[in-house]
């Protein structure tokens, strides 16, 4: 993995946008910066004219500009100056889907939306950098769109009544860029987006580096989404999002995230920090996660996800600190979607700290995510397949993980001797709290083979009376350096279904289960 490490920084420092040519002023396009007027002519005009001459810089001065959706080309840098602002029009008028990609032979890129504030499609040698910051105005758009809706003005036909709010395809994202290569994205603070922030399908060669971005404007609000994209670096980014923080994302079920690489972040989520999926229908090969710290992170701090029949191999994550965090590591194969289940496989997670908090960690935000269907004890680290498609090749090491612990056998209590109460879930949209209630405290694992656990340390910070870890249908375990503190008095390790495991540290009893 190193060594793919080495390729994929070569490969993006050999293609990273260099664009050269003129500066264009978007000032001496007419644009003018008192927030109100509508700039969208002047800036594209700026992008179109720097495009036909081979290539140039954008500038956006010092000021605020309002604009509608403007679209990037080939061999243009957009940069914004110091206390430069880019405020996304409020009007969804002022929003259209990317020029030329009706006519595209690509197949439907998500299951979201094809508006953007910046477009990108087929476009190459791209760059958009400085200090300045890009807002989408995505509560005042969104609200917009609500009223227009509801006055049958604009109607929205997928509007979303059980939750009264716009659906995802009438909401524009902040940027969406579609079959774009060498793309550089850097320095900025991007914010306020109607729906997910930055969004990138079936790009390559993609550095996104020191940014700020903000995204807690409105409902589906992700950081950043990478779908199918190959050769990506995501690097020292703060990322605070209402919805999923970084999150890889498969549409094509022939296509591939492929040799991504994040790393330097800190992310908070009302949701999951880092992501693999829900949509999984291609695959996610060659991922390297590391030095990543997660706060006040509602879901997952880890989620790798396969449920439309995506592959997932090689996958690293490393040195991960998460504090108040509501599950440590969730990873799930499953058949939600998709002609054949997919594949989890060769996954090696090291060196975590985690601290799952007994309350909700997100109540700071204004939008949460949706709250799980019951109350409910402390949940597990869970690995779970389904029947006859097993999880393959996970090492988990050097990971400590702090519980709350107080559980209570009044919560739909799952006896050791009824292990099959709780529900394979194969076609469910995969979530850490899928499964109801769990019957361990520290790690549930399930349609699981070949699996090491080295180093672990679990604590809890009072009494809860499930095992530390419960094995079901589970080939080839092997345990070995675990430390648990303060478990009281019962059982430690409940093994069902398993074969072939070596467990090497001091314990009190081990359950096998019938």
């Amino acid at each position: 993995m190193r060594i793919l490490q080495t390729i994929v920084f070569f490969w993006l420092l050999y293609y990273a946008p260099v664009v050269h040519g003129k500066s264009y002023n978007i000032i001496d396009f007419g644009a003018i910066s008192d927030g109100i007027t509508l700039n969208t002519e002047a800036i594209q005009k700026a992008i179109d004219k720097a495009n036909k001459k081979g290539g140039g810089k954008v500038i956006i001065p010092s000021g605020n500009f309002l604009t509608g959706c403007i679209q990037l080309k080939s061999n243009v840098e957009l940069y914004l100056e110091d206390d430069a602002v880019l405020l996304g029009s409020t009007s969804p008028y002022d929003y259209f889907k990317v020029e030329g990609e009706e006519s595209s032979l690509s197949p439907k890129t998500d299951d979201n939306s094809d508006l953007g504030l910046i477009l990108a499609f087929e476009a190459d040698n791209i760059k958009i950098s400085g200090r300045g910051t890009i807002d989408g105005q995505g509560l005042a758009l969104a609200l917009n769109g609500d009223s227009l809706h509801h006055a049958g003005i604009l109607v929205d036909k997928n509007y979303n009544y059980r939750r009264m709010r716009p659906s995802e395809l009438v909401r524009p994202k902040l940027f969406r860029f579609l079959q774009s290569e060498n793309i550089e994205i850097k320095d900025l603070t991007l914010t306020n987006s109607a729906n997910w922030g930055l969004s990138f399908d079936l790009c390559k060669n993609m550095i996104l580096d020191n940014l700020t971005v903000i995204n807690r404007a409105y409902w589906n609000n992700d950081g950043i989404d990478i779908t199918d994209c190959k050769n990506v670096k995501i690097t020292r980014c703060d990322v605070n999002s209402a919805d999923d923080g970084i999150c890889l994302k498969s549409y094509h079920p022939y296509s591939f995230n492929d040799s991504i690489y994040i790393a330097n972040c800190t992310i908070r989520s009302s949701a999951s920090a880092v992501k693999f999926g829900t949509g999984s229908y291609g695959g996610f090969r060659n991922v390297t996660i590391e030095n990543i710290k997660i706060f006040d992170t509602f879901r997952s701090a880890i989620a790798i996800e396969s449920v439309d029949g995506a592959t997932i191999e090689n996958i690293k994550v490393n040195n991960i600190v998460a504090k108040n965090t509501g599950n440590a590591l969730f990873i799930r194969l499953g058949h939600r979607a998709g002609e054949k289940t997919g594949t989890v496989q060769n996954i090696h997670i090291s060196d975590m700290q985690v601290e799952v908090p007994f309350g909700r960690p997100d109540t700071d935000y204004d939008l949460r995510g949706p709250e799980v269907d019951f109350f409910h004890n402390p949940f597990p680290a869970s690995i779970v397949g389904i029947p006859g498609h097993y999880i393959k090749n996970v090492t988990l090491e050097n990971i400590k993980i702090v519980y709350p612990g107080r559980a209570t056998k009044g919560m739909a209590y799952i006896p050791l001797s009824d292990l099959n109460r709780v529900p394979e879930q194969i076609k469910k949209y995969p979530e850490f709290s899928m499964f109801g209630e769990l019957p361990a405290w520290g790690f549930y694992v399930r349609h699981v083979s070949c699996i090491v656990f080295k180093n672990i340390h679990l604590q809890l910070e009072n009494k809860d009376f499930r095992p530390s870890f419960v094995f079901d249908d589970v080939d080839n375990l092997q345990i070995e350096s675990v430390v648990i503190e303060n478990v009281g008095s019962q059982d430690q390790v409940a093994l069902k279904n398993v074969v072939n495991y070596k467990i090497e540290f001091p314990v009190e009893k081990i359950t096998m289960v019938k």
